[in-house]
Formats: structure tokens, sequence, C-alpha cells
């Protein structure tokens, strides 16, 4: 079920930074052209930690109402409190989500050890109506949930997968290692039987560009890719080149993409991924402050860089 590329959508403000969710759905329709598996809305590309809760159910409501029907669509839950996670993927869930991207809690990182951070998943998705993922983002929480770990809280039977960005093929490898074998799911939510019996074991999906081609070789299902946003057809191309057995024709691809990957990520984060998308014909805009849009020098880069893609001429 969760095999292929997925875009994790940035979230579109107004002049007055409200939220301005006809250009979202814009931009997913335009999305839903290409050979994306799906969409994930309010995950760190999307500004989530800058939006509501209230604006959250509406960011969800309408990407789902926007994505095709082929297209599997993730809401971002995490939230610093179990409850308060729990309350999200609930709103997730009624705006038509098909599963929760669950983010590790990390205010009070020095608590978080591997038994209180099994607690929060298996609580979360105890009471999901939705099957959950794990989400591990390092860079940004300054927690790294280990292959250990995840495989005993795969082991849950509403569960399926994790989002790992770590950008460490090893951790990717022994992740698929660890989970490898998961028991099919039984006393699931009866909203996700359906759902659950596609998809019984356990995926593991690359958060970041650069491991996720090498990672196809041992299990990885697909990436949950910045770049994606912007270079869809080319992020899909790469995963299907290797499906089809045609690895160095995927490797160059690879290459050519990467300095793009790495600008709208590490390099210039979601503004640089912003710019990409109003340079390319998608509504970008400008993010919610304390981010600040691109400067000149920082654009012209950017320019360069997009050129060199073949993005643009």
């Amino acid at each position: 079920m969760l095999t292929g590329i997925f875009s994790p959508l940035p979230t579109p403000f107004g002049a007055e930074g409200a939220l301005a969710l006809d250009l979202l759905q814009s931009n997913v329709i335009k999305l839903n052209a290409t050979g994306l598996s799906g969409y994930l809305a309010l995950g760190s590309n999307s500004e989530a930690v800058h939006v509501t809760p209230d604006e959250s159910s509406q960011v969800f409501k309408a990407v789902c109402q926007s994505a095709a029907p082929d297209k599997f669509v993730f809401g971002g839950t995490g939230q610093f409190a179990t409850q308060a996670t729990i309350e999200m993927t609930r709103c997730a869930a009624d705006a038509g989500c098909k599963a929760a991207l669950v983010l590790t809690p990390f205010y009070y990182k020095g608590s978080m050890t591997g038994a209180v951070l099994r607690k929060h998943f298996e609580t979360v998705a105890d009471q999901s109506p939705i099957p959950i993922m794990i989400y591990n983002v390092p860079a940004n929480t300054g927690i790294n949930l280990g292959p250990s770990i995840v495989a005993e809280i795969a082991r849950h039977p509403n569960v399926i997968g994790i989002k790992d960005s770590a950008g460490d093929v090893n951790q990717l490898a022994e992740t698929v290692r660890a989970t490898r074998g998961k028991p099919p799911s039984r006393n699931i939510h009866a909203s996700t039987a359906s759902t659950a019996s596609r998809s019984p074991g356990f995926d593991v999906i690359s958060g970041h560009f650069g491991s996720m081609l090498p990672s196809l070789t041992f299990g990885v299902a697909g990436g949950i890719l910045a770049v994606a946003n912007v270079a869809p057809n080319e992020c899909v191309e790469i995963f299907n080149l290797y499906q089809q057995g045609k690895v160095a024709e995927a490797g160059e691809l690879h290459l050519r993409i990467l300095p793009l990957a790495r600008a709208v990520t590490s390099q210039y984060g979601v503004p640089g991924l912003k710019a990409a998308m109003d340079r390319l014909g998608y509504f970008g805009g400008a993010p919610r402050p304390p981010l600040q849009p691109l400067g000149i020098e920082q654009r012209a880069d950017l320019e360069k860089i997009l050129r060199e893609a073949g993005m643009i001429n």
C-alpha cells in the first residue's frame, strides 16, 4: 500500500498570512496529474508547527477534497502531548485522511526514553480511528528513534510504517531488518480493516532524497520527499526505473536532482521550497514568521540550481 513517491505539501498563506486553501487545492490538483502515490498534509515542509489546530483541520479537509481518488493522503498529527496527538489524529480521520503521520514528541527530550516513546505511540495507535505511521526526523526534534524501539512499536496492529528522515542508509537497513515479518494486523479498528488487509506488514519510507534510491535495494518502500513538490515526475521516474531494473538510469537521474533536493531542504529549507514552487508554476508564497522568504542572492542561486537540474531553461 505505502509504495512509491509522496509529496509533503507546503501550506500556502495569503498576503495577510491567512491560510490560502484555494491555492493549496490548486497545487494538489496539478500534482494529481503526476505519478505521485499521494500526499502528506502538515508535515515538516508544511510548516505544521506554524498552524493552529483549527487551521490544521481545514488543511486536512482541503487536501482530502482535492486529492484524486487514487492518491493516498496522510495527515501529520504529532503534537507535544499524547492526548493532543490523539485529538489531532481524530481530526485528520474526520477530514478523510487515510493514515496519520505521528512525529516523536520532543519538547522534554531528556525524558523521552525508549519506553516513554513506545508508550506514546502505542497509546495513540490504540485510540486512532486510522492507521498511524511513526515520523522520525532528528534534525528537527533532536531525538533519533532507533530501529530496536521502532521494531517494538511496529508490533502494534494499528502501526503500519515509519517515515525516517534521518538520512542514514544503515539505519534504514536495520529498521527494515528489524521490522520484517510483522504478523498480519488483528483487532484493528473497523474503519481501517479494509486498509489493513491490503498491507498486513510494516513499511519503511525514506524522508530523505539522498538515501532513498540506495535504500530501495533492501526493501524501503518509497519516499516522502520535499523535492517531489517541484520535481514530482523526476522523483517518480527514479522509483520506476529502479523497479524496472534500470538502476544506472535511476542513478543518473538521482544525481541530477540531488542538488535541487538539497536546496529545498537542508540548504534553504521551507523558504527555498516555496520559492522553487513559485518558479515552477505552483504557488509557494511566503512562509510564516519567524521564517523569512529567500533574499535576492539566494533566489539567484536557486535559479541556477533549477536550471542545472533541467527544471527550467
